[in-house]
């Protein structure tokens, strides 16, 4: 066997040779050299033969020291790390660390559905240095979030950083609170894996919808477009809604109501309404009808046939779950969905109040359940004695019921995590949006564990005799006696809902039925059917939740998503499909009637439901649901027709080849870009005018948006004018100086000059942009 000696610097042959390991194991020839005895090494590969056994690699022992804590964002690992305080590293996910790969649909429906996931660039570097960490750590407590998104990011955090098992631990609380961190890491478990399956299979389906239909949208509208199963529903409701309004005649009738005066109280006035000719509905469809009817009635002869006094209760309402915390957010303070969500994010993670470091001012925000911790029922009923009184305070902790259909993904309430930081004492720690926000919760928690609001009531029918007809008119009022959780809270509605408080009404008290009463006048009113209203952010919320369709992580992405896209314009706060909208609707309404169906929809959600509580195996619902979804797709690629748009034209020439300068679509919305692309590559941002000119220079004013996305109003010919303003502006101009107006709120303007306030209603409608 030839061998390298060291000495001689020659290639000899090796006299007995012998095998060794050198120190990575690999077997090694050695001999000595039979000119000068010097060892030699053998020359090129050495294979191992029979009899060679390597000796055992030693593994390098890792020290294991310490506790880790991974939370999915830095606010929260900041707040979390405060309570826990030294033994601990708490580290951030910044959310999902794994899913299914962007660049194909990454589900082998042919296997199972199986899922094919994959950790996106971005987030390697995160992973690695989670694994890295948590290698040298004693054990690793995965604190994500208590749904069903919190669970998957546990699940896909123990694969992804290649945690062993047998270190890991799930820890959940739904308040980020010294008392709630504690009691969860003194009662760890496993992952849940059927939340994690509930999740695989809504991502899945999801994925099968958008991955499918957006290419088909492509190709038959226009780029940029996206389709989903929960998003496309929501369309729907909005374009069928449109449309009702679109074929709605309006449809004239009156009604009639009456002043009376009792004979023996002539201080004593009331109105009534008709409410009834001959034992039967009055119908008056028209003027004429209304003539003929109200001769009679001057003629007829009233008594007072009945009068009824009582007490009416009206009950404190539950306490925030995420779908009414978006409707008052909205209809109260003006927030959208998003934009409440982000808020509350912000309020469940931590803010510094004082206490030398971040804490957490609410639950968590996204929940379907009603229920409150006997901790926080009895501290907020001991506020209640202390503050309001014993009379405020009911015998027992008011219990609400939360809807049987919804999954518990969450145990508690949207709350204050202690209602001794009341919206006054926290208040200069707290940003202005912050702090609305916190105090809508807080005020909403507190009033929904007190007594219940009392009125007292009165109802009069009074009958009517003319020859052979009769006639009865009804009046009905109540007022407040006793104000109960009304200090505190009372909730608002939308401009078209219909309010069902009663006017005041008095009469003294020894009034008797059988008494004359004497009708003084008579004022009929003429009406007109209205169409059903255009859904606002609140309303769309609340129309998906009452169908049981998506969850509460869902509606804000959700009823963002739908606009973003150029699919609906938010118009004074209603949305209205735009033409593109419209025209995917129809489309995927065309050939995925059921799939885009509200029933459908909301089944798949109950399904969800099934598979989180164990009682479903998750590829059997992914299963049923491709079954019908297949075959629709495989026709709609063949069959759907096209209806590609024509490009909205701007109305001026390319200053760089002369061609007509168009509207297009991209990632961040509209945009300016030459006809002739890719030849001439001249693009401009979309300004969207109002139709209102810049006091400064008489420019266009026109709709902008800050890097965070909060929408304000500027000159177009920004930067060379700095007008700006963050309420719209309005074409008519101030009476008092001459300045510009702006929307102060629904019913006034301000001038943006003198500040004068006036009232909308006094200006022509069409003056408003």
């Amino acid at each position: 066997m030839k061998a390298y000696c060291v000495k001689c610097k020659e290639k000899r042959e090796v006299q007995d040779p012998v095998a060794t390991f050198n120190s990575r194991s690999t077997p090694v020839i050695t001999g000595t050299c039979p000119v000068c005895s010097t060892k030699m090494y053998r020359i090129g590969r050495t294979e191992m033969h029979a009899g060679m056994v390597a000796p055992p690699r030693k593994k390098k022992e890792i020290k294991r020291d310490g506790k880790m804590v991974i939370v999915e964002s830095p606010a929260k690992a900041r707040t979390v790390g405060n309570f826990l305080g030294k033994g601990y590293t708490v580290a951030a996910s910044v959310g999902h660390v794994r899913d299914l790969l962007r660049s194909q649909i990454s589900v082998d429906v042919k296997n199972n559905f199986k899922p094919k996931y994959r950790v996106p660039n971005e987030k390697r570097p995160i992973v690695k240095e989670l694994k890295a960490d948590a290698k040298r750590m004693q054990e690793v407590f995965l604190a994500t979030d208590p749904d069903r998104e919190g669970e998957a990011i546990a699940w896909h955090l123990l694969a992804a950083a290649d945690l062993e098992p047998k270190r890991v631990k799930r820890v959940v609380f739904h308040e980020i609170t010294k008392s709630a961190i504690e009691e969860a890491f003194a009662n760890p478990r496993p992952i849940d894996d059927d939340l994690v399956n509930a999740q695989q299979a809504r991502r899945i389906v999801d994925r099968l919808v958008g991955y499918n239909l957006t290419p088909l949208l492509w190709k038959k509208v226009r780029g940029r477009l996206s389709a989903g199963r929960v998003q496309s529903v929501a369309l729907r409701l909005i374009v069928e809604r449109e449309r009702e309004i679109e074929a709605f005649t309006p449809e004239e009738y009156w009604s009639i109501s009456g002043v009376f005066q009792p004979d023996a109280h002539k201080n004593v006035k009331f109105s009534a309404k008709l409410s009834k000719v001959n034992n039967e509905d009055p119908l008056l469809p028209n003027k004429e009808s209304v003539d003929s009817l109200v001769r009679d009635l001057n003629d007829a002869n009233y008594v007072i046939d009945k009068i009824k006094r009582g007490t009416r209760r009206r009950k404190p309402y539950a306490p925030f779950i995420t779908s009414t915390l978006q409707q008052q957010a909205s209809r109260k303070l003006g927030y959208r969905a998003r934009r409440t969500m982000r808020i509350a994010q912000q309020l469940y993670e931590g803010i510094d109040i004082g206490n030398g470091g971040q804490t957490g001012l609410i639950t968590y925000m996204r929940t379907d359940s009603t229920n409150i911790s006997p901790v926080a029922l009895k501290e907020v009923r001991k506020y209640i004695r202390v503050t309001h009184g014993e009379a405020f305070l009911p015998k027992k902790a008011v219990a609400h019921k939360t809807s049987a259909t919804k999954a518990q993904e969450a145990h508690e309430a949207i709350r204050p995590t202690s209602v001794m930081n009341s919206p006054e004492k926290i208040k200069p720690y707290l940003k202005p949006q912050q702090f609305k926000l916190y105090q809508l919760i807080w005020r909403r928690f507190v009033a929904s564990q007190m007594t219940p609001a009392v009125y007292t009531t009165l109802s009069v029918v009074i009958a009517g005799t003319h020859q052979e007809n009769e006639y009865i008119f009804r009046a009905s009022g109540s007022e407040l006696k006793f104000p109960g959780f009304l200090v505190l809270y009372d909730e608002a509605k939308d401009e078209d809902a219909k309010n069902g408080e009663n006017g005041k009404l008095m009469l003294p008290e020894n009034l008797k039925t059988g008494t004359n009463i004497l009708l003084l006048q008579l004022d009929p009113d003429q009406h007109f059917t209205q169409p059903p209203p255009r859904f606002s952010e609140a309303s769309l919320i609340k129309a998906l939740e009452e169908y049981g369709i998506g969850r509460p992580s869902t509606y804000a992405p959700i009823i963002s998503t739908i606009q973003s896209r150029g699919y609906v314009n938010n118009e004074n706060k209603r949305l209205i499909p735009t033409e593109t909208g419209t025209t995917v609707n129809d489309l995927l309404v065309e050939f995925f009637p059921n799939i885009l169906g509200v029933n459908f929809t909301a089944k798949l959600e109950q399904d969800l439901d099934e598979i989180a509580n164990g009682d479903m195996v998750w590829q059997e619902a992914v299963a049923a649901f491709y079954k019908d979804f297949e075959p629709k797709l495989e026709h709609a690629k063949k069959a759907m027709p096209e209806r590609k748009t024509e490009p909205e034209l701007v109305g001026r020439a390319c200053p760089e080849c002369g061609n007509d300068l168009i509207v297009k679509w991209g990632r961040f919305g509209k945009f300016i870009s030459c006809n002739n692309y890719p030849e001439c590559k001249h693009t401009e941002p979309y300004l969207e005018k109002i139709g209102v000119a810049c006091p400064k220079d008489d420019g266009d004013i026109v709709v902008r948006k800050t890097r965070k996305g909060r929408i304000f109003y500027g000159c177009s010919n920004y930067p060379d004018c700095e007008f700006s303003s963050w309420k719209r502006p309005v074409k008519t101009l101030c009476p008092v100086c001459g300045g510009i107006l702006v929307y102060k709120n629904k019913k006034e303007f301000e001038c943006m000059d003198c500040e004068e306030v006036l009232l909308q209603e006094k200006f022509e409608t069409e003056g408003a942009a």
